[in-house]
């Protein structure tokens, strides 16, 4: 059985960094468990002239295997071990639009981008169906969608998008990116936003932007969509077509920094925020599909997340690599991420 070797690529964040190795491990073995055609070994870390690698055995890597490592969040390069060689493995990269989507944006709170991608990495690959994560057949909602970050991960995936967030201010400047992204690198589009009425009453704003990779693909109907609104996440259900979702990620309240809009103001605690919003997005998923969500767990246990998921009639994924993503943000943050599924 071959040892393969993973160079993780650096991180910007200095604390996320530390810990890049081991969610890299986690994200390989959730993977390894989901998604991979070939038997993993254990996954552990080897250094080699001063360099640390995650490794792993495993079975020869066919293409779709090594697309799916390409994905990982960290993934830099990929070595085969002979002997005292290294022997560089050809991967393919899964992004299908310019990187700049995800790094143009700049401003105090937004998630890390390695962070994000591996939230929707092991969300998606602990779907009924995560071969849509390499096909592009799966529909991901954020339904605490900030400016977009995770939106903005899987469009460079090539997925359908759709997101949520009460800020008006967060949904224009997005919405306004993400069309003048468009233009400027001349990709074929269409992008519009209109009200959305119930009972002849504004419930939301809702931007949709069509939109294809090469101008082939558009004219052939081969696009891709991005759907945004302006909206309380309570009324997700409203907007969003019951069933119609594969995989939800959300990044929850930290308690610190961040917050969403509730009857009494901003709301901090990420268990007031599920009591109020999960069955609506819950009701989002197809059978089959997913929910990651990460938050801080020194303002909600692990259990009491748990809890609120299975209430809402979703089951959680634990065991190896599910329960091995616990991190430091900072000094007032540890943050969790928690996957369940819709059976």
């Amino acid at each position: 059985m071959p040892q393969y070797l993973l160079l993780p690529a650096p991180a910007a964040n200095r604390v996320y960094a530390e810990a890049a190795t081991s969610m890299v491990r986690a994200e390989l073995t959730v993977l390894g468990r989901g998604a991979l055609a070939a038997s993993v070994g254990e996954i552990g870390t080897d250094t080699v002239a001063g360099v640390e690698y995650v490794s792993f055995d495993a079975d020869p890597l066919a293409e779709r295997d090594l697309a799916y490592l390409g994905l990982t969040s960290a993934f830099y390069a990929l070595f085969e071990r002979e002997g005292a060689l290294l022997r560089p493995v050809a991967v393919p990269s899964p992004e299908k639009y310019p990187t700049d989507l995800l790094t143009i944006l700049k401003y105090q709170g937004k998630t890390n981008e390695q962070f994000t991608r591996l939230v929707l990495n092991v969300t998606a690959a602990s779907t009924a169906r995560p071969a849509g994560l390499l096909d592009g057949t799966l529909r991901v909602l954020d339904p605490v969608c900030g400016r977009g970050t995770t939106l903005s991960q899987a469009v460079m995936y090539g997925l359908d998008a759709v997101g949520v967030d009460v800020d008006t201010k967060d949904f224009e400047l997005y919405t306004s990116f993400f069309t003048t992204w468009l233009k400027d690198h001349r990709f074929k589009h269409t992008a519009a936003t209109t009200p959305v009425r119930r009972d002849k009453t504004v419930i939301a704003k809702k931007y949709e932007a069509s939109f294809a990779a090469d101008k082939a693909a558009y004219l052939a109907g081969e696009k891709q969509s991005l759907t945004c609104y302006a909206a309380d996440t309570r009324r997700t259900a409203e907007l969003v077509r019951p069933g119609t979702v594969d995989v939800i990620v959300a990044d929850l309240p930290y308690g610190v920094q961040h917050g969403s809009r509730g009857p009494r103001g901003l709301v901090r605690n990420p268990l007031e925020l599920l009591d109020a919003a999960l069955p609506g997005w819950a009701a989002t998923l197809r059978r089959g599909g997913a929910a990651g969500l990460a938050w801080n767990v020194r303002v909600a246990p692990r259990a009491d997340v748990a809890a609120a998921l299975t209430n809402a009639g979703l089951t959680v994924q634990d065991g190896p690599g599910y329960d091995d993503l616990q991190h430091r943000v900072d000094r007032s943050i540890t943050r969790d991420v928690i996957v369940a599924r819709r059976d």
